[in-house]
């Protein structure tokens, strides 16, 4: 009797552990290069989205959250969130050749070398078309996709 609950729990112990054995599929080189991402790289670049969030939507501070976006988009291409990344600098970029927001476009600093220079309208549109073309293309199962083809309608056609 006891041989024949011994056998009994041990075949129930096999059926239930033969699933979680089959799950581990048949990988053998390990994780794609491509995916693998520095947790404090992520760490980091997850905080300054929620900053560029905050200053984007709460308190309308395009030129913040633009610098903000383009500093995650250049130092970090692979993290998790870049879409998002992608559509704020775009939206902020667009906004601020509207002359929307509660900072002027002036405050945009770019380099040209080593000389100072501010952007004109259409260099902030054609900078939200970049971006926001970007996003369409390379992400098209983003859930800012169809806001971003909105605000590539308002930034319209580029100009010859």
């Amino acid at each position: 009797m006891k041989k024949l609950i011994s056998i009994a729990v041990l075949l129930l112990a096999l059926s239930v552990c033969a699933p979680v054995v089959l799950a581990q599929g048949t990988v053998r080189s390990g994780p794609d290069p491509s995916t693998l991402r520095d947790p404090e790289l992520e760490k980091d670049s997850m905080h300054n989205l929620e900053v560029a969030r905050n200053y984007f939507k709460l308190k309308k501070a395009y030129v913040a959250s633009l610098k903000r976006t383009e500093e995650i988009i250049a130092g970090n291409p692979t993290f998790t969130r870049i879409d998002e990344a992608l559509f704020i600098a775009g939206s902020s970029s667009l906004s601020l050749a509207l002359n929307k927001g509660k900072q002027p476009s002036s405050l945009y600093i770019s380099y040209d070398g080593t000389t100072k220079k501010t952007l004109t309208a259409e260099e902030f549109r054609e900078m939200a078309r970049d971006y926001l073309t970007r996003l369409v293309s390379d992400y098209p199962d983003s859930s800012f996709r169809g806001q971003a083809e909105d605000a590539l309608k308002l930034a319209g056609a580029k100009k010859q």
